[in-house]
């Protein structure tokens, strides 16, 4: 699905990615790892065109391109969901699954919004990634962190997000809450799409990933299928910075 090659980044004397290669397949997760600094910001950053790469190749879905915002990145069908889970916690679950996409139906030349079309959508969307709640116009505020998560993702992949990006999705989550997240991300690949895992936590991800990309101060260390590593030697070629002999 996505392709990575010979990506170079710098920031005036800082050499933030050289030379990385990278890629994710269809219906694959791919566990993105490495210490503060490593690169997985300014790689997400290029994938999203925030910043644009100095060098390198960027294939999506077979075609050669380069986002130059979010919105192209968007619109293509790249999604990233941020720890802090991109929604607004003022507003109920419906309103945030649709906000700035409202549904609207024609009263003669008056338009309104389609609310109780928008909440069932919303619950529905839920309910296919495995999560049940009660309401649609619970504010996110009261949410638990993994039914927040869960909002972000569905609202993305229905809105047609192919590859989803998660940054430290179990980041501060309680036990049943992490453990919620993480089935989720099984389900989001069972229905066909693919998923980058930022995270710290190792063992979080090696549960679910098929694959693991480690990367040291700008340059790739190494990548590593799940059945031929562990948790344990991941964090010590993260800690060693290299990989293990």
């Amino acid at each position: 699905m996505l392709r990575v090659e010979g990506l170079t980044k710098t920031f005036g004397k800082v050499v933030a990615l050289k030379d990385v290669d990278f890629d994710v397949g269809y219906s694959e997760v791919v566990g993105l790892l490495g210490d503060n600094g490593a690169g997985k910001s300014t790689l997400v950053k290029v994938l999203m065109g925030v910043c644009p790469p100095d060098k390198g190749e960027i294939y999506f879905i077979g075609k050669k391109t380069i986002f130059h915002s979010p919105e192209e990145a968007r619109a293509s069908g790249i999604e990233v969901v941020y720890q802090g889970s991109n929604l607004i916690e003022t507003m109920s679950s419906w309103r945030n699954f649709f906000v700035g996409k409202e549904e609207t139906r024609n009263f003669g030349f008056l338009k309104f919004l389609d609310v109780s079309s928008m909440r069932k959508k919303t619950l529905g969307n839920l309910e296919k990634v495995k999560i049940t709640m009660k309401s649609a116009d619970e504010n996110v505020n009261i949410l638990s962190g993994g039914e927040r998560q869960s909002v972000a993702i569905s609202r993305a992949l229905y809105f047609g997000a192919k590859l989803l990006i998660l940054d430290e999705p179990t980041t501060a989550l309680s036990v049943k809450e992490t453990e919620k997240v993480l089935g989720l991300i099984e389900t989001v690949k069972t229905m066909g799409f693919s998923v980058i895992f930022i995270t710290h936590n190792i063992y979080h991800v090696f549960n679910v990933a098929d694959r693991f990309e480690i990367l040291d101060r700008g340059v790739k260390i190494c990548s590593l299928l799940k059945e031929n590593t562990t948790p344990e030697r991941i964090m010590e070629i993260i800690r060693r910075g290299r990989l293990d002999e």
